[in-house]
């Protein structure tokens, strides 16, 4: 009940902006998906295994071939880390 009480009340933005410059998210991502969340990154070979770090409200800070360098990263920027699948 707690939880469709502070949707309510929330507005989307809002909601986009819980965890802003403290949350970044780790996910695997296509090769083909790239161009839509970073368009300036160049064709790549759809057989590499990619990952990406987004801050909590989807804005892409990194792309690359490495998962641990998404962690690197993410501690250089202060941002807890969680990992979708």
């Amino acid at each position: 009940m707690l939880l469709k009480e502070a949707h309510a009340r929330l507005t989307r933005s809002q909601l986009a902006h819980i965890g802003e410059g403290e949350v970044g998210y780790i996910r695997k991502i296509r090769a083909e998906d790239v161009s839509r969340c970073f368009p300036e990154a160049p064709d790549l070979d759809p057989q590499l295994d990619l990952w990406a770090l987004f801050g909590a409200d989807g804005t892409p800070i990194l792309l690359t071939d490495n998962r641990s360098s998404t962690f690197f990263k993410a501690a250089e920027d202060d941002l807890r880390t969680v990992s979708l699948h």
